[in-house]
C-alpha cells in the first residue's frame, strides 16, 4: 500500500526528517576492545544535538519498537533467530551461526539489542512509506553483513535488508539500496540477489584486499540489479566521487525506485583503522549531498538512511554522521563550523581523547573529474568503473561508455 502522500518531491532544502533514536541502542555492544564501539553513535547524537540539528522545526526524534520475530523472519531463518536468543541468554557460542567468533562475540541481551536496531530501520522505512516523514534515519543501523542464517562482520540482524523486505511486503514495487561503506554490502546483496525489484549498489574497497572478499563486478544478480564497484586501496575523495558519479546516478535514474535506502558507513575515511581508502569527512559529506539530491530526483524524496561501519570513533564518525543528519534535514552545516566546546568536553569525559575542533578536514572536493570528462585506461579507478559499467549497464539499456 502506497503512503498517503506519494507525490514526487524535488526540493532537498525543504523536507521533513524523522530520526529514530533511543538510548537503548547503545546496548548493541560487543564489549571492551571490539571495533564496533557504540560510543561512536552516542557521540554522533550528542554532536547533532549541540549543533542544533535535532532542534530544527522539520526534524523529530521518534520512538519505535524492537523488531518482532515476524519482521526478523522477512530476512532471517527461524532457527537463527532462536540461536541468537539462546546465545544472548546463556553466553554460549554457536559456531554454526557465526555467534561467539572474534568478529561477533556474544553479549548478554544480544537478541534484544539487535532487534532494537532492526526495529529502528523498519520504523524509518514505515515513516517514509506512509508519508509521515519524507526522510527516515537510523544511524545505529546499517548492519549489512548479517546473512539469513549467520552473524557476520559485527552484524547480527541485517536491518537494511529487513527494512527493504518490509517495504516490498507493504506495496513497494522497486527499492534501490546504495551502500557506501568501505566493505561490500554482501548481506543485503545476498538477500535480494535474485529479486529484480531491488537494485543494490555497493561502492567498496576491492575484495582482494578487504573483508568480506565479495563484491566483484561480475556479481550482477537478477537482470543486472546487483551492482558492485570494487575500488583499489588508496582511493581518495576525487576518484571515489568520480566512481560514484559514473555508476550511481545513471542507474538510479533508469531504475526509478519507489524508495531509496542508503547505508553510509564512514570507514572509507583515511583514519579508519580497518581499511585502506583515504576519503575525508569533506568527501563523505559531498557523497551525502549527492545521495540526498538523487533521492528527490529519482524516488520522490523518499529516503531511508542508516549508518554502518566506521571505527575511528572520535575523529571521524560523529562529524560524518552529523553532516549526514544535517543534510537529510535540508540544512547543511558549513564545513568550517567549530565543534561545540561542550561536545569536546563530553568526548574527553567519555573517551579520554581530544575531539576535532572543526567539522571539516580542510579538503576541497568541489571539483572532481566526472566520467563524461573522459576515460583513462591507465587509471586503476577508471578500470574499476568501466568493469562495473560493462557488467551491468547493458542490462539496464545503458551504454557503458556514454550512459545513453
Amino acid at each position: 500500500m502506497r503512503g498517503p502522500d506519494s507525490s514526487p518531491s524535488s526540493d532537498p532544502e525543504n523536507c521533513g526528517l524523522a530520526v529514530f533514536w533511543d538510548e537503548r541502542l547503545i546496548s548493541y555492544d560487543f564489549g571492551p576492545g571490539h571495533p564496533m564501539n557504540p560510543v561512536r553513535v552516542e557521540l554522533t547524537m550528542a554532536l547533532a544535538r549541540e549543533l542544533g540539528v535535532l532542534d530544527r522545526p522539520n526534524v523529530r526524534v521518534s520512538p519505535f519498537e524492537a523488531a518482532d520475530d515476524k519482521l526478523l523472519r522477512l530476512v532471517h531463518e527461524e532457527s537463527y533467530i532462536a540461536a541468537v536468543k539462546h546465545a544472548g541468554a546463556t553466553g554460549l557460542p554457536d559456531g554454526r551461526h557465526g555467534l561467539g567468533t572474534t568478529d561477533n562475540p556474544i553479549f548478554l541481551g544480544m537478541h534484544d539489542a539487535s532487534a532494537l536496531v532492526a526495529g529502528a530501520s523498519v520504523a524509518a522505512a514505515e515513516a517514509v512509506w506512509t508519508g509521515s516523514a519524507e526522510h527516515g534515519a537510523n544511524i545505529s543501523g546499517g548492519l549489512h553483513h548479517a546473512l539469513p542464517g549467520a552473524a557476520s562482520g559485527f552484524c547480527v540482524y541485517n536491518d537494511p535488508a529487513i527494512a527493504i523486505a518490509w517495504l516490498l511486503e507493504n506495496g513497494a514495487e522497486r527499492v534501490a539500496y546504495v551502500d557506501i561503506d568501505v566493505h561490500h554490502g554482501d548481506g543485503v546483496q545476498a538477500a535480494f540477489y535474485d529479486d529484480p525489484r531491488v537494485l543494490t549498489i555497493s561502492l567498496h574497497e576491492s575484495p582482494r584486499t578487504l573483508f568480506p572478499g565479495t563484491g566483484f563486478p561480475d556479481e550482477t544478480g537478477a537482470e543486472g540489479t546487483a551492482v558492485n564497484i570494487s575500488l583499489p586501496p588508496g582511493t581518495g575523495d576525487r576518484p571515489w566521487l568520480r566512481a560514484f558519479d559514473a555508476i550511481v546516478p545513471p542507474l538510479l535514474r533508469r531504475f526509478r525506485p519507489d524508495v531509496l535506502v542508503t547505508q553510509q558507513g564512514a570507514d572509507g575515511h583515511a583514519l579508519d583503522p580497518l581499511a585502506h581508502l583515504i576519503l575525508s569527512v569533506d568527501g563523505q559529506r559531498t557523497a551525502y549531498e549527492r545521495l540526498h539530491r538523487l533521492a528527490h530526483e529519482t524516488a520522490g524524496g523518499r529516503w531511508v538512511l542508516t549508518g554502518g561501519g566506521g571505527y575511528e570513533l572520535v575523529q571521524v564518525v560523529p562529524r560524518a554522521w552529523t553532516h549526514l543528519l544535517a543534510e537529510a534535514a535540508g540544512g547543511r552545516i558549513p564545513p568550517d563550523t567549530a565543534t561545540p566546546e561542550t561536545w569536546r568536553d563530553f568526548v574527553r569525559l567519555r573517551t579520554d581523547e581530544i575531539a576535532p575542533r572543526r567539522m571539516t578536514d580542510g579538503t576541497d572536493v568541489v571539483e572532481y573529474g566526472r566520467w563524461g570528462d573522459g576515460y583513462d585506461p591507465a587509471n586503476p579507478v577508471d578500470q574499476a568503473i568501466l568493469a562495473t559499467r560493462r557488467a551491468v549497464f547493458p542490462e539496464h539499456g545503458l551504454d557503458p561508455m556514454t550512459d545513453e
